[in-house]
């Protein structure tokens, strides 16, 4: 058997890559992730809207539908195995009219079909209890208990640190530039070398179907859709909270008003295809779009409260669906393309699904030895008097530390 640099090659260290990553990592194999940022969640995964979708949204029987509710389900454990921060606060999706009533209702079925649970409609009165800031417009609305909100920086490098520590090997820095098949594997003629790999894992954001296209004739279009964001200051945090979306439309769920994990507040994103893959400058336009379009949902939201605005980029293909799996004439080339919203909330499916497909094709077994859980960086203020007292006594430079956020946090009042 011909021998290779790597049984399997991941392409993206997006927070698709690096569940990959971390999926593959469970079984005897020799893994590698390749990343054209100096860092891992430097693309799509660092500017979205960090919201873990119930998963009514999508087409029955979809991979979208498919991969949204398993990865909800598996959102809370995986919080607490690797220690990123996770809430389950809920989402309301608001319907203004009541001719658009019929749309609220097959937005829950369509929820129900997919598996989603404790879904149900109530009226505005009881919308506006749950969120007093609410328009008194909203006649009803969908609620959604298993809806949450994640920090996306969080989870990815969460999932990357458990995967490098698991045996995975991270390229960073380094662009793919071509991709050929081989009699066995591929090979991948990048900015730092040539490597042959048994597998590849197109997980590209924005350029998966330039990359499939390289090795498949079964073509695949890929549209960079840009989304503006407002982020507002943790004095606004508590203005909503729950994730607050209007009835979906053509381009997706609309403009949102959410609470993070931080507890601040944001609002967006928009949604405008363009050309550039690159492109994730925000506009003047794109920017007063998401404050008028919020304030349809929101009374009052505090907008001088704005620290500050960011866009990133969906990475749309024409089919309207995520693209799983391998083409039917580039065996043992996976694509995880297409992977816009609810792909945050799906990825850690997404990433056992390959782990598992490719581990078995592979004859891999599974690890004895594979490390489950990963303990995050302190989070200082969330820690008691006590507890920052006895952190500081077993680890003086924190209180140096300390001392620093404590004299910030002045500062700024």
């Amino acid at each position: 058997m011909k021998k290779f640099n790597y049984d399997v090659t991941v392409i993206g260290g997006g927070v698709t890559g690096s569940s990959i990553a971390r999926g593959l990592s469970k079984y005897d194999l020799n893994v590698c992730l390749i990343e054209k940022e100096e860092d891992v969640c430097s693309g799509t995964s660092k500017a979205n809207s960090a919201i873990v979708h119930a998963g009514y949204d999508a087409e029955y029987g979809s991979m979208k539908a498919r991969f949204n509710v398993e990865g909800n389900r598996m959102m809370e454990q995986l919080s607490k195995d690797l220690d990123f921060e996770f809430k389950r606060n809920g989402s309301l999706v608001l319907c203004f009219a009541e001719e658009d009533m019929d749309n609220l209702n097959n937005l829950y079925q369509k929820g129900a079909d997919n598996g989603v649970e404790g879904l149900s409609i109530i009226s505005g009165e009881e919308a506006r209890k749950m969120e007093p800031n609410l328009s008194d417009e909203v006649v009803a609305a969908l609620y959604a208990p298993t809806g949450g909100i994640v920090c996306p920086f969080g989870l990815t490098i969460a999932l990357a640190e458990n995967a490098f520590e698991n045996g995975v090997e991270f390229r960073l820095n380094t662009y793919v530039e071509k991709i050929e098949k081989m009699e066995e594997g591929y090979c991948l003629e990048t900015s730092e070398g040539t490597i042959t790999t048994r597998f590849v894992v197109n997980a590209a954001g924005v350029y998966a179907d330039v990359f499939h296209n390289m090795v498949s004739d079964n073509k695949i279009h890929i549209t960079a859709r840009r989304g503006d964001y407002c982020l507002l200051d943790k004095e606004a945090g508590n203005h909503v909270s729950k994730t607050i979306f209007q009835l979906p439309g053509k381009y997706g769920k609309g403009i949102l008003v959410a609470p993070t994990v931080h507890g601040n507040l944001l609002i967006g994103p928009t949604a405008i295809d363009i050309e550039d893959k690159e492109a994730t400058e925000t506009t003047a336009e794109g920017i007063g779009e998401a404050i008028a379009k919020s304030a349809v949902s929101v009374k009052n939201i505090p907008l001088r409260q704005t620290i500050t605005s960011f866009a990133g980029l969906r990475a749309h293909e024409d089919s309207d669906d995520f693209i799983i799996g391998e083409p039917e004439d580039a065996k043992g080339f996976f694509d995880a393309a297409g992977i816009e919203s609810p792909g945050l909330s799906a990825a850690p499916a997404i990433g056992e699904y390959f782990g598992k497909l490719i581990g078995e094709k592979a004859g891999a077994p599974l690890k004895e030895n594979f490390k489950a859980t990963r303990k995050g960086i302190v989070r200082l203020n969330q820690l008691s008097f006590e507890e920052r007292a006895k952190l500081i006594k077993e680890r003086p430079d924190y209180g140096v530390i300390i001392c620093a956020v404590k004299r910030s946090v002045k500062e700024k009042s």
